[in-house]
């Protein structure tokens, strides 16, 4: 950024072109054009070797992308002639202080501000500017140097707009608007200055005002990239054929890079042209191979999503997870996996992705859905057991869940044959719920019967005795006929088989026929047990 005034005595023509250049590098560097930004300092450097400015602007592009490595390269090659030159201590200085080394980085700076007694306005704002970068810089030190910037050099607005910068890194909104409207009353033309006003705004999410600064920092400079760029950013989502129009004018303002290429597709999507964002990012995959961003592949299979090829969009997904690191996947990218298989028809593979998202959902509500979600999946693949899990973690603790939630939970544990479960969790339901306490009966009596096969112990007949005590025996429906004739068949077979009580069967099968005249078996069963009686009767 444009940040440093400089005084350059003029003296031949070489060194005009040398000042020219490096203003040139220097507007590049506030319109975040690095690149072209180190074409402008290397060409300084290749004509003037000993021009310390440059290789300190040279070094700070590189640290503004957070190369630190290429900022030691740079510095490493610079001659011995300049190594004294406080510019190229400031530069040395900013790369210890991007490094963690702040110790040694402010030993660098008060050298270089000691050898030019504090009266350079150029290495006061450099330093500042170091400063003010650096994740670990000392803000309240970076505002002493411009203060002492501004008293060498009181027309500078670019030295406003550090101050500015200093500030609303210090959390200081009001200061920070007041330096930048400062910077603006010196210089109408200070396109950054309109724009920083805007990120002001832009943090506090009032968008007519953030909207307006970037725009006339745009009307400042037409050329000016990061507003076109945040101006674009702001409509991306919201009128993506708007943020086309912005990020065209960015790109054309702007040094090219890839990720110029990746912001395309995203637009050529969200304005729903899906075969030209397929086309882009199937290039772009093929162009960079490992170093492309794995979303290239969810963003090929969202699209293919939208024109219905939910087979390609599966097999991209597939391809997304296997490049994208675990903890860059969000809910959504599994949740959209798991809607893509239940669209196959493949809802055991869908449950296997949406139990990955489940430890990504945090909201107690939404995970009780989730957990309803799952269980339906579950249902669908007739997994039981699954089924049973998920419904009990939904009911579990839940103070909106239901009876039919509670039943459902033991019916789903009774399929998957975890009787002991179903006795309990139907046991649960005839407490809780005592006018529907048939249903937790009869379902009680069922799953001891799974228990105890062989009636060898009786489990059941507590539960069917509770059951037919529960029914309303004068006047049953056509569902109560059919428990009670359940249960006094049962009863009566654990009197015969178990208990060899002939007596106790028969008169439970006499039940039966009172409440099913047209049964064909209990007679039957009657006729055997009494010749069984007689039998008995005649030996003794």
């Amino acid at each position: 950024m444009k940040k440093i005034t400089l005084f350059i005595s003029c003296l031949n023509a070489s060194l005009l072109l040398s000042a020219q250049s490096i203003e040139e590098g220097k507007t590049y560097l506030e319109s975040a054009r690095y690149a072209s930004a180190e074409n402008a300092f290397h060409s300084v450097i290749n004509q003037q070797p000993g021009n310390a400015e440059a290789w300190c602007l040279l070094t700070n592009s590189y640290l503004k992308q957070d190369l630190p490595n290429e900022a030691a390269d740079t510095l490493a090659l610079a001659p011995a002639s300049v190594h004294e030159n406080p510019y190229y201590l400031v530069a040395y200085g900013g790369l210890l202080l991007n490094t963690n080394k702040a110790d040694s980085a402010n030993h660098y700076f008060e050298l270089a501000v000691a050898a030019t007694k504090s009266k350079d306005a150029g290495i006061l704002a450099a330093i500042a500017e170091a400063h003010i970068e650096a994740e670990n810089g000392n803000l309240v030190y970076a505002l002493d140097m411009l203060d002492k910037a501004q008293k060498r050099d009181k027309k500078n607005a670019g030295l406003l707009v550090l101050q500015g910068n200093a500030f609303r890194r210090m959390h200081k909104g009001s200061e920070a608007y007041q330096a930048y409207q400062e910077a603006i009353g010196m210089d109408k033309k200070s396109a950054n200055a309109y724009y920083q006003l805007g990120r002001i705004f832009l943090t506090q999410k009032n968008a007519e005002m953030y909207l307006d600064y970037f725009n006339k920092s745009i009307e400042a400079n037409q050329s000016f990239a990061p507003a076109y760029y945040a101006l674009y950013n702001h409509y991306l989502y919201t009128e993506p054929a708007k943020a086309m129009e912005y990020f065209d004018k960015y790109k054309s303002y702007s040094d090219k890079t890839a990720q110029h290429d990746y912001d395309q597709t995203d637009l050529l999507y969200l304005n729903k042209q899906y075969q030209p964002a397929i086309n882009l990012a199937t290039s772009l995959i093929a162009r960079d191979g490992e170093n492309a961003p794995a979303r290239l592949y969810k963003l090929i299979a969202y699209s293919h999503q939208e024109q219905k090829d939910s087979a390609a969009a599966i097999n991209f997904m597939q391809q997304y997870f296997q490049h994208e690191a675990d903890s860059n996947v969000i809910l959504k990218d599994y949740q959209n996996m798991g809607a893509l298989f239940i669209a196959n028809g493949k809802a055991d593979s869908a449950m296997s992705y949406l139990e990955k998202g489940l430890e990504l959902v945090k909201d107690e509500e939404a995970i009780r859905n989730y957990y309803q979600t799952l269980a339906k999946l579950a249902k669908q693949v007739n997994d039981n057991a699954a089924e049973a899990k998920w419904l009990g973690k939904f009911y579990t603790g839940n103070e909106k869940a239901t009876n039919v939630h509670l039943f459902n939970w033991g019916l789903a544990s009774y399929k998957a044959a975890d009787y002991a479960a179903a006795d309990s969790i139907f046991g649960k339901y005839a407490a809780k719920y005592p006018e529907q306490r048939t249903y937790g009966y009869y379902w009680q009596a069922r799953s001891n019967a799974a228990i105890d096969t062989a009636m060898a112990e009786g489990l059941a007949i507590p539960y069917y005795q509770q059951l037919i005590q529960s029914i309303d025996s004068t006047n049953p429906s056509a569902s109560d006929k059919k428990w009670m004739i359940e249960a006094y068949n049962y009863m009566a077979a654990y009197e015969t088989n178990t208990k060899k009580d002939y007596a106790a069967a028969i008169v439970l099968f006499k039940k039966i026929v009172a409440l099913d005249p047209a049964n064909e078996n209990a007679p039957k069963y009657i006729q055997m047990l009494e010749k069984n009686l007689q039998r008995a009767e005649g030996s003794r």
